[in-house]
């Protein structure tokens, strides 16, 4: 429904645009009036999505990422998720990742260094966050 307004709203103003302040066509153009029509439309990202990351069949065997976020409670999170895990999956390897910081990848060089290397260690990786 949206779409369909901003559609009729440009029309109107392209509409509008061509004739005087008296709803007449501007002077000089009565013949063959001339329009510019614009997008209402943002550019389009040039990067292509990429679909989600292929899933694992087993966990056996497996080394696990646990990421804590800097919320309080998301280091107990991922405490509990690596007992379960464990208890399920007696050979899984765990490896956890403390956030300092809201995002890890733009705000310190030296954290997004060891946040890169870190994800490259693991098949996977558990996200907590404490709220």
């Amino acid at each position: 429904m949206r779409k369909i307004f901003i559609t009729l709203l440009l029309g109107a103003s392209v509409v509008m645009a061509g004739q005087g302040p008296s709803g007449a066509q501007s002077a000089g153009n009565t013949a063959d009036p001339q329009f510019r029509v614009l997008s209402p439309w943002a550019e389009v990202d040039p990067i292509t999505p990429r679909g989600i990351s292929p899933r694992l069949n087993t966990l056996v065997g497996k080394k696990i990422g646990l990421f804590a976020n800097f919320k309080r409670a998301s280091r107990p999170i991922v405490e509990e998720v690596e007992k379960r895990l464990k208890g399920m999956f007696r050979d899984c390897e765990t490896s956890f990742f403390d956030s300092r910081g809201a995002n890890v990848v733009e705000t310190e060089t030296e954290n997004r260094e060891q946040f890169i290397a870190w994800a490259k260690g693991v098949d996977a990786v558990i996200l907590a966050v404490g709220d």
